[in-house]
């Protein structure tokens, strides 16, 4: 074989490499695995990952770009720090987008967003259907189901920028719901505000939809400012 054909033979095993780690450095950092305004240090990444410094600074470069790291001038990469500033700006742009995106999924889904949306939901309602220990044991895989469903709910909105611009921001959604979620009482579970959007949705009821999206949004908000170790003892706003 010759060394031009390897290389190509390679490069879609380096893609997938390369988006592997930035998929578990992503899921890190959304988990608190590394603390809002940690030091990310190579040697420590590397150990962790099991991959060179190359991919790691590829995949720590994106998540700059993005937001969830910075640039800590010649000391490397941080992890972003948080705030309650920067908390209520992400949850006021996310449920703009959010409402937006239901509503335009609303007018403009068909049988196949119909499909999609009831799928994601029955799989997410087999969690949170389950009595709490079985819920609290299977976190992982309902934050997992919890994301394919909302993803669903505004796929068919018909504007890649308005989903990939919301998608950044339900990322960032995500850490600031994390950091409560540990240090919350555990509560009986969204099961039945799940089911109360689903059903507005696929009635094609645009605004309860969007309205119930915002309460959500705007709890899961409420709870971070209450519970999260970062705003604990902090004067609401």
């Amino acid at each position: 074989m010759s060394a031009t054909a390897a290389s190509k033979r390679a490069a879609p095993a380096a893609i997938l490499i390369s988006q592997t780690v930035l998929n578990r450095l992503l899921a890190d950092i959304l988990d608190g695995r590394f603390a809002p305004g940690a030091r990310l240090r190579f040697a420590e990444l590397q150990a962790a990952y099991e991959v060179g410094v190359g991919t790691l600074r590829e995949a720590l470069s994106h998540l700059a770009s993005v937001g969830m790291v910075e640039v800590d001038a010649n000391r490397g990469y941080r992890v972003a720090p948080v705030s309650e500033a920067d908390l209520l700006d992400v949850s006021s742009l996310l449920i703009e987008f959010e409402q937006r995106a239901i509503l335009s999924s609303i007018e403009n889904g068909d049988t196949a967003w119909e499909e999609a949306v009831v799928l994601t939901f029955h799989r997410l309602h087999a969690i949170e259907s389950r009595p709490r220990a079985e819920r609290a044991a299977r976190f992982k895989e309902w934050v997992a189901l919890h994301r394919d469903f909302h993803h669903a709910l505004v796929s068919a909105c018909g504007s890649r920028w308005l989903l990939h611009m919301r998608g950044l921001l339900y990322d960032h959604m995500e850490r600031y719901r994390l950091l409560s979620q540990r240090h919350r009482p555990q509560g009986p579970g969204r099961l039945a505000e799940h089911e109360a959007i689903k059903q507005a949705a696929l009635e094609r009821r645009g605004p309860e939809a969007a309205e119930l999206l915002r309460r959500q949004l705007q709890w899961t908000v409420d709870n971070v400012r209450l519970y999260a170790p970062q705003f604990i003892g902090r004067p609401e706003g």
